[in-house]
């Protein structure tokens, strides 16, 4: 049975946010090997790393719309993995728990696994959204669908140089690329609970507005200027007016600068939550 909460969804906590003016997505993407010197003398990868985000969270809370860890880099830390990324969440939760916290896992699998990562991600860390992956088909995904109050965020366009490779083949049936194909698949037939939305890398604007086309109105659009895109070529794509989340990630765990200035000029990370498939763009 799917758990009914009397807390706030994903897309309610995302809209609040964005009602207070606020629309930056930090990435929480820590690279051990690169913090700053004043965190070695912690007793356990987990705990400086911990320490860390959380300066970035106290920095950074009053600019943001969500936070946005990416499992992969708790993963490489081993033994030290889940303390390092449940202690994070933790603490965003206890310190500012109306921002919501989005995991960047890109799951997917057939429905028996997609359950236990439902379980680890929603039940056991907590989170409000996950990023997830399309192949398997919706009878696959259906662990992650069902759950009303998280934000399910399908992988549709990537910024990656080699995602044309598949994405942007053209589908015989309806004549359009893959990407746009699977958004328009997420918005009409996946997004019963109004739980769903696509990424689109911001690197691409011409496909974040052929996306918009068949999702609506444009929570979210990731900031690619680190992979070539601009924030003008998106703008210019019609995304003026639309609610945006702008991802920063990566370069600013490498700043040696304040973690005010670490957390607010993250720029690696090019794509993010960039359609809603919620009737209305809600």
């Amino acid at each position: 049975m799917v758990p009914q909460s009397s807390v706030p969804t994903f897309i309610a906590q995302l809209e609040r946010r964005w009602r207070r003016g606020k629309f930056l997505c930090v990435g929480l993407d820590t690279d051990l090997t690169r913090l700053p010197q004043s965190f070695a003398g912690y007793p356990s990868p987990a705990a400086a790393v911990v320490a860390y985000n959380s300066a970035i969270v106290d920095a950074t809370h009053d600019l943001v719309c969500a936070y946005k860890p990416n499992a992969a880099y708790y993963e490489a830390l081993g033994a030290d993995y889940w303390p390092a990324l449940s202690g994070t969440i933790a603490y965003i939760k206890s310190h500012y728990p109306g921002i919501p916290i989005i995991l960047d896992a890109k799951r997917g699998d057939i429905g028996s696994t997609n359950a236990g990562y439902v379980r680890a991600i929603f039940d056991l860390l907590g989170v409000d959204a996950a990023t997830v992956h399309p192949y398997f088909g919706r009878e696959a995904l259906a662990p992650f669908l069902e759950r009303r109050d998280k934000g399910i965020i399908v992988m549709g366009s990537n910024s990656n140089a080699g995602a044309a490779e598949f994405q942007d083949q053209i589908m015989h049936r309806t004549g359009e690329p893959l990407y746009r194909y699977v958004a328009r698949t997420v918005a009409e037939e996946w997004n019963t609970l109004g739980n769903c939305l696509v990424t689109v890398g911001a690197t691409f604007p011409e496909k974040v507005a052929r996306v918009r086309e068949v999702v609506g109105v444009l929570p979210g659009a990731g900031n690619g200027r680190a992979r070539g895109g601009t924030r003008g070529g998106v703008r210019k794509r019609g995304l003026d007016g639309a609610r945006r989340d702008r991802p920063r990630s990566r370069r600013g765990t490498r700043a040696n600068r304040g973690p005010r200035a670490r957390g607010a000029r993250r720029a690696g990370a090019a794509s993010a939550m960039a359609a809603s498939c919620q009737e209305g763009g809600g």
